[in-house]
């Protein structure tokens, strides 16, 4: 596999995806939604800081979702319904670097916008903790600018490059409608996935209690990924639950990636 292949198609993919009007609608969803959030925030005494913190992230967090999906459930299906690939493979383009290319590409798209929300989010936050009387400041659980925020924003986009990697899988042998409902289904059940694994002794069943069990070893654990409860409140996080966590992420997108390359490497386009 050439690198520089690769960097040739993700830069191609960042390229069309910036182009996307979608893309620029759901970035200004976004800064919307944080902005919104300081004139939000003056509604709820001494829970201002707070609602800023929570809002922000969880736009960040749903928004680049979206992002993730909606472009990600395209990026090998599109180029079959248009009938663009015969055209790139007949290049001296292998199926796998066109995969990983593609993945990298809507990677570097989401990092892109991730920084540019972080970026309208500690700007919000810089103006209140400007603002704000000296009093209000004292009350706060953690400073507005509390740097430990960014570990959540850092989780934020391992989550995205692991549903990043979902939709793409899903993309290589189905509709986009279908990609992304199985994506999106992902995504949501991922969140209970915790669930599963006390399940045995809530149910009498060895069977249905061996099923969940399963489930909760195949299904993406999304809760890992998930510590701005943590951040707002100003809890700590050690580094080793930021490491386990890159570290599952990593192994997981690995996986999919190389399932998507396998598959989409089987494909008949005759």
């Amino acid at each position: 596999m050439s690198v520089l292949t690769v960097g040739r198609v993700a830069l191609a993919m960042f390229r069309e995806t910036v182009r996307d009007r979608v893309l620029y609608a759901l970035v200004a969803f976004a800064v919307l939604v944080i902005g919104a959030s300081l004139l939000i925030s003056q509604l709820t005494a001494g829970q201002d800081v707070k609602i800023i913190k929570d809002l922000g992230l969880a736009a960040m967090s749903m928004i680049g979702v979206f992002i993730a999906i909606f472009i990600g459930i395209g990026l090998v299906s599109k180029e079959v319904e248009k009938r663009s690939v015969y055209s790139l493979l007949a290049k001296p383009v292998r199926r796998s670097e066109l995969v990983v290319g593609k993945y990298v590409g809507l990677v570097l798209t989401l990092l892109v916008n991730l920084i540019v929300m972080t970026a309208v989010w500690y700007l919000v936050l810089s103006y209140y903790a400007y603002t704000a009387e000296e009093l209000v400041r004292r009350s706060w659980e953690a400073p507005a600018l509390d740097p430990r925020m960014l570990i959540a924003v850092y989780l934020i986009f391992v989550q995205l490059m692991l549903v990043t990697a979902i939709a793409l899988f899903f993309s290589t042998f189905s509709s986009p409608m279908l990609s992304a409902l199985f994506t999106f289904g992902l995504f949501v059940a991922g969140h209970f996935s915790g669930d599963l694994k006390n399940f045995e002794g809530a149910i009498a069943s060895p069977l249905a209690a061996g099923a969940a069990k399963a489930l909760y070893y195949v299904l993406p654990n999304m809760a890992a990924f998930d510590v701005k409860s943590e951040v707002v409140h100003a809890h700590p996080i050690g580094a080793a639950i930021v490491a386990g966590a890159t570290a599952y992420g990593a192994l997981y997108v690995a996986g999919l990636v190389l399932a998507s390359i396998a598959v989409f490497s089987r494909r008949d386009f005759k």
